[in-house]
């Protein structure tokens, strides 16, 4: 490996694209690399807002003004009592801690989008923020607050607080005021004037990380579930005709004739055991269509992501090339939302095919003759019966969560918000149900095993075998009974980890 390659391994370069892979790394200490290409476009910028804040007839939101529906009266003269000004009316947040791993990725889309230089912030915020990532601190932000509008502004206010050193803070996992936490990690509390904590809170770097770690999560899932199809139609001697390339050729969906060629690779060499009915349920002969549908949405959501990790998004923006300070919206978190409700609605529908391919396995009216539940000894033993019902309940939950949350516009703050795409509820609630779908994923992966141990045939697809024998390894057979949760959650690390 060269030293390029190996600094591209284990930082990230704010003067590169910024990725999803990015955003799992900072989940960890990582170094955050703002070069000298940065601190030329960021104190540039810098310069450039001195320069109009001299001019007193250039109003700048924010900086010399109030905030939100208060814009028309002046803000604070001295501009540290600016920042105060900024943030701390905002401390209005409730609800549990978000995740960690979601903290941290926020504000890496944060400082990224700092980086560009069209914020107007201190090149020591950037520098302070970078610094950050190298630690294990991790603000205390609460869950709710956020309408995705004018930026995560709750949310962000927590994180820009905890970084000053006040509020609450988590360094090495455990939960403290944020000064000490600083102390621990060896940070310096930020000092901010009033356009620096602005431009911390003023986009919407919540929903855009939480968009796309639900992104990843969900199309690891989706790569799972096209495995465990696969191995159920050999384990149950399914004819894989429902995958022939002519028939999807004719159906001409370019998601469902990607993912049926995948699952064609899978199931090369498997030989069908002419006992199934000609046709089988249309949790396996439509898996291609459906799972190809989800493939063609996750795509759209992923074009989403990749723009908005690749997007400023901040009010107002500074082009001193031009002379302009531009007054806009590109803190509006719209394309987000859609984003994320779709891969809510992508979610549920996975999380229906899971459990209803775990039901037709634990039926012995269609599973070739099994055990019902897959139990090694029914009545004796209930196999797969406790989590054929937490199933159910996951499913249940993926349902009532899939409500769009994207066109719930609600007006506020004297209407000045009078549209609003509520972005961060629609992203955290994907992030939510892509680990609840990881579930569903390790619940079958489970059953199939177990399938296995009771009495289906050897898979005859190399590629099956091998899944089997993963699972296997990492799953014992259930006999006789004993708790499966951690066995689920086993699986499904394993699915979403570490399938190709």
């Amino acid at each position: 490996m060269t030293a390029a390659e190996s600094l591209t391994s284990t930082s990230v370069d704010l003067d590169a694209p910024l990725t999803a892979a990015d955003l799992r790394r900072a989940a960890s200490p990582v170094s955050v690399v703002a070069g000298d290409g940065v601190r030329a476009r960021v104190e540039r910028g810098r310069a450039f807002l001195r320069d109009v804040l001299n001019e007193e007839e250039r109003p700048v939101y924010g900086a010399t003004t109030g905030f939100g529906a208060l814009v028309g009266f002046p803000g604070r003269q001295e501009q540290a009592d600016q920042c105060d000004n900024t943030l701390a009316h905002l401390g209005a947040g409730q609800g549990p801690d978000l995740d960690p791993v979601v903290c941290r990725a926020a504000l890496l889309v944060r400082v990224w989008s700092l980086a560009q230089g069209v914020s107007g912030v201190s090149a020591h915020v950037v520098d302070g923020l970078a610094a950050m990532f190298a630690t294990t601190f991790v603000p205390a932000i609460p869950r709710y607050g956020s309408v995705g509008a004018s930026g995560d502004l709750i949310p962000l206010a927590y994180a820009a607080q905890a970084l000053r050193g006040r509020g609450d803070a988590y360094a090495d996992g455990q939960r403290m005021p944020a000064s000490e936490a600083l102390r621990r990690t060896g940070l310096t509390p930020l000092t901010l004037d009033g356009r620096d904590a602005l431009a911390l809170v003023n986009g919407t770097s919540l929903t855009t990380a939480a968009t796309a770690l639900a992104l990843d999560s969900v199309r690891a899932s989706h790569r799972a579930l096209q495995a465990l199809t696969c191995l159920l139609a050999d384990l149950l001697g399914c004819d894989p005709g429902f995958l022939d390339p002519r028939l999807m050729s004719a159906y001409g969906h370019r998601g469902a004739i990607d993912v049926a060629t995948r699952m064609r690779e899978t199931l090369a060499g498997t030989t069908p055991s002419g006992t199934r009915a000609l046709q089988e349920p249309y949790s396996i002969r439509c898996s291609p269509q459906l799972l190809g549908a989800a493939e063609d949405a996750l795509r759209y959501a992923g074009g989403v992501v990749a723009a908005d990790l690749s997007s400023v998004s901040d009010n107002p923006l500074f082009f001193p090339a031009d002379d302009l300070v531009v007054h806009g919206g590109n803190f509006f978190g719209q394309p987000a939302a859609f984003a994320s409700d779709v891969l809510a609605m992508v979610t549920a529908q996975l999380g229906n095919l899971a459990e209803r391919q775990l039901d037709l396995l634990v039926d012995p009216t269609r599973n070739g003759g099994l055990p019902p539940m897959l139990a090694a000894g029914p009545g004796r033993q209930h196999g797969m019966q406790g989590v054929q019902l937490a199933t159910t309940a996951l499913v249940a939950e993926l349902r009532h969560a899939a409500l769009p949350a994207g066109m719930q516009s609600l007006p506020t703050n004297l209407h000045n918000q009078d549209v609003v795409p509520f972005g961060t509820q629609a992203a955290l609630r994907a992030y939510d149900m892509a680990a609840l779908l990881a579930l569903l994923c390790g619940s079958l992966a489970v059953g199939l095993r177990q399938a296995a141990h009771v009495g289906a045939r050897r898979p005859t697809s190399p590629a099956c075998a091998a899944l089997l024998d993963t699972l296997s390894e990492a799953v014992p057979p259930i006999d006789p009974d004993r708790p499966l949760d951690a066995d689920v959650r086993r699986a499904a690390a394993l699915l979403t980890t570490e399938l190709p």
